[in-house]
C-alpha cells in the first residue's frame, strides 16, 4: 500500500540521510554503540519517521507538528555530526555528504512547515 509521504521528496531525502547515518556510524568505535552511534542514528530515522506519521495523521495542524518535531530531530542530528567530528569519528567526505544532506533536509522541512501554516490560516480563514 503506497502513501502520499512516500512521494515527498523530503521524505526521500530524509531516507537517504538515515541509510548514510547508518553506514557513517559503522566505523565508530565500539564503546560508542549505546553512546553517540544510537543517538545519530535514532535521529536520523527519526526524521523520516516524524513525515510518515505527521501525514498519516489526516490534518495539516498534526501533519504540520510531526514536521516540526522532524525539525527538531534534524538539528539533533547535526549536532551529534558535530561531535563526532571533532572526535575524528567516521569519513571527512562522508561526514560532509551526511552535514550537505542534512542542511538540505533541513530546508526542505522549513518549507514544507511553512506551507502548512499558510494551509492551516487558509482554511481557518475561510470559516
Amino acid at each position: 500500500m503506497k502513501h502520499a509521504y512516500t512521494d515527498l521528496k523530503v521524505w526521500k531525502k530524509s531516507i537517504e540521510l538515515s541509510i548514510l547515518v547508518y553506514r557513517f556510524t559503522g566505523s565508530f568505535p565500539r564503546e560508542e554503540l549505546y553512546g553517540l552511534v544510537s543517538q545519530m542514528r535514532r535521529a536520523s530515522v527519526s526524521i523520516a519517521s516524524n513525515i510518515a506519521e505527521g501525514s498519516a495523521r489526516g490534518t495539516r495542524r498534526d501533519f504540520r507538528q510531526f514536521v516540526k518535531l522532524a525539525e527538531g530531530s534534524n538539528c539533533e542530528l547535526q549536532t551529534q555530526l558535530l561531535i563526532a567530528r571533532e572526535l575524528g569519528f567516521g569519513k571527512k567526505d562522508t561526514a560532509v555528504e551526511i552535514e550537505e544532506i542534512s542542511n538540505e533536509v533541513g530546508r526542505m522541512l522549513t518549507a514544507l512547515s511553512k506551507y502548512l501554516s499558510r494551509e492551516i490560516a487558509g482554511t481557518t480563514a475561510q470559516r
